[in-house]
């Protein structure tokens, strides 16, 4: 991983700052601890970053789907209540 970076870093501008491996490996242990299907205290084997990684996105790609199926439940929600109501206005407050 470091060759690949220190050529990309030979191609890159002054200006973009370098990471170290160091760095790069607590990012993805610190990635790992936030992914529930990786921060299983059983598996004490290192997952490789491309792993963690692959998780991320698709712990990521989950997250965005179930806010647009709350989101669609409580437009759902919203349009079978009276407009005035307390509930209404309850709900529309969570889309805040």
């Amino acid at each position: 991983m470091s060759s690949r970076r220190s050529s990309r870093s030979r191609n890159s501008s002054a200006s973009s700052p370098l990471i170290s491996d160091d760095q790069i490996a607590d990012l993805v242990s610190k990635l790992q601890r936030l992914i529930p299907e990786l921060r299983n205290p059983r598996a004490s084997h290192k997952v490789s970053a491309s792993r963690v990684l692959q998780e991320t996105c698709n712990y990521i790609r989950n997250l965005h789907r179930e806010v647009d199926d709350l989101s669609e439940r409580l437009s759902q929600l919203l349009a079978a209540t009276e407009n005035d109501s307390a509930e209404a206005a309850i709900i529309r407050s969570l889309f805040l």
